[in-house]
């Protein structure tokens, strides 16, 4: 199973703050004033590059393990759905006309799909994936971070 999860290295900046950086995205470079909000402009910044490698027609590359005192960073549901597909097209080198002749729409339906800022249906995309032999996998973590909403306290 392929997931789109990265490590990311944070580490002190001279003028404060964390810097944060990808090893399989050297383009990918971010700060912020504390570790909270470092995460957070870390997975902001994985986004934007790997939106930057879509539109550009780039490849995506294979998330390198994550190791000792590197943080795991992972794409939204909605980016990943996409990266997904795109890195599917990619490796068949199938052109977005190809794939809307095979989902009987528009090529532009398939443009809408692969585009990081639409808001795409999930279904539409796991059909997409469905035709090149995909299947969409839907899986969570615990988030290290402090939980929004914690239960009240049994009595």
């Amino acid at each position: 199973m392929n997931s789109f999860v990265y490590p990311a290295t944070l580490g002190p900046e001279e003028d404060g703050g964390f810097g944060v950086t990808f090893e399989d995205f050297p383009e990918a470079i971010t700060q912020a004033e504390n570790l909270e909000e470092a995460l957070k402009e870390a997975s902001d910044c994985l986004e934007e590059a790997i939106a930057n490698r879509i539109v550009m027609g780039l490849s995506i590359p294979k998330p390198s393990r994550v190791k000792k005192g590197q943080h795991a960073v992972s794409l939204s549901g909605q980016m990943s759905a996409k990266a997904a597909l795109y890195t599917s097209m990619h490796a068949l080198k199938m052109s977005k006309a190809e794939l809307a002749i095979h989902l009987n729409c528009d090529e532009k339906e398939v443009g809408r799909l692969l585009n990081p800022r639409h808001q795409s249906q999930l279904h539409k995309i796991e059909s997409a994936l469905s035709i090149l032999g995909k299947k969409l996998v839907v899986g969570y973590i615990t988030n290290p971070q402090k939980p929004i909403y914690q239960s009240a306290p049994h009595v």
